[in-house]
């Protein structure tokens, strides 16, 4: 009879702590994989014009999928957020984030574009400041990848502080690693050389033909309080390659961000920053242009989450 008490009471407490785990807090997203396959998103809203997006339509590029297509206009203006963009009503934390996308080819009919496809996570809260957390391609070169992550200033979003990584994966080369802050005038700078916080890993395996406008990459990032991972599938082995373990830290601060965001993707035009391989590539876009997302997917650690918000008063 006693061993019958001790079991129950030990079922009762695992049930107590599944059920504190399970995040039920309404602000935020459950765990969720859009595929697109309806006539609109149904985790994320769009912006702007309906004639911007085609949800569940046959993909321009692969054989039996399925996917949303995001069309930016050669009218589009200039600035992040001014051309087709999804994002979550709702927050999203701590956790695994993930996606398949290919990026526009257009290198042939306009090789001096100045367009940026980016996967991200942003939202800014007074007291808590910054919370985004990339992926970006400028399709000038496909070939690049850009990483990294922003902070601010907890009550003005103004004051930024960003750490970056920028990675050509045809070659696995690591183009560089640094950061900047708005308290030393948002200069670049390295990180130190026995830096492994900061540096790992300090060599990437190239994709074989590595081109993010060919075909469908899976990426994604890992976030947690302390450490972000950037990743990316191999396309032939689906092995997880690590682009960036970041657990580092800046004079000034983590560059990890802390609180909760909102997860987003989006496709724009840029006149002031060009890919690093061509100076030149600014332009807008002289056609109109589709991108291709086959899925978005967030995986949240619920017990970190609930932890952070209880301490953090949020």
């Amino acid at each position: 009879m006693k061993k019958s008490i001790i079991i129950s009471v030990l079922a009762l407490c695992g049930l107590a702590f599944a059920a504190a785990a399970q995040d039920t807090d309404s602000r935020f997203m459950r765990p969720f994989t859009e595929n697109f396959s309806a006539s609109k998103p149904e985790n994320f809203g769009t912006s702007g014009s309906s004639l911007r997006y085609y949800c569940g339509v046959p993909s321009l590029s692969e054989l039996g999928s399925d996917v949303m297509l995001m069309r930016i206009n050669p009218s589009d203006p200039a600035g992040a957020g001014r051309g087709p963009e999804i994002s979550t009503p709702k927050m999203t934390h701590f956790g695994t984030y993930s996606a398949r996308i290919r990026v526009p080819d257009v290198k042939a009919v306009q090789p001096n574009i100045g367009v940026v496809v980016g996967y991200f996570t942003y939202r800014f809260t007074r007291g808590y400041g910054l919370s985004e957390i990339d992926f970006e391609w400028l399709i000038a070169d496909p070939t690049l990848i850009y990483i990294g992550t922003w902070t601010s200033d907890p009550n003005n979003v103004n004051n930024l502080q960003r750490v970056g990584r920028t990675i050509n994966l045809a070659t696995g080369q690591i183009l560089y690693t640094n950061y900047r802050s708005y308290h030393d005038g948002n200069r670049n700078h390295d990180f130190a050389s026995n830096d492994d916080a900061a540096l790992t890993p300090r060599t990437i395996p190239a994709i074989t033909g590595y081109d993010a406008s060919k075909q469908f990459y899976v990426y994604g990032f890992d976030w947690y309080p302390n450490r972000l991972t950037w990743w990316i599938e191999h396309p032939d082995t689906g092995e997880k390659i690590i682009l960036w373990d970041y657990q580092g830290t800046t004079p000034n601060f983590s560059g990890v961000p802390q609180p909760p965001t909102t997860y987003l993707l989006n496709f724009w035009h840029t006149n002031d920053w060009s890919v690093d391989t061509n100076p030149r590539s600014k332009e807008a876009p002289k056609y109109p242009y589709f991108l291709e997302i086959d899925w978005m997917k967030y995986e949240p650690y619920d017990d970190v989450n609930i932890a952070w918000r209880k301490e953090n008063n949020f």
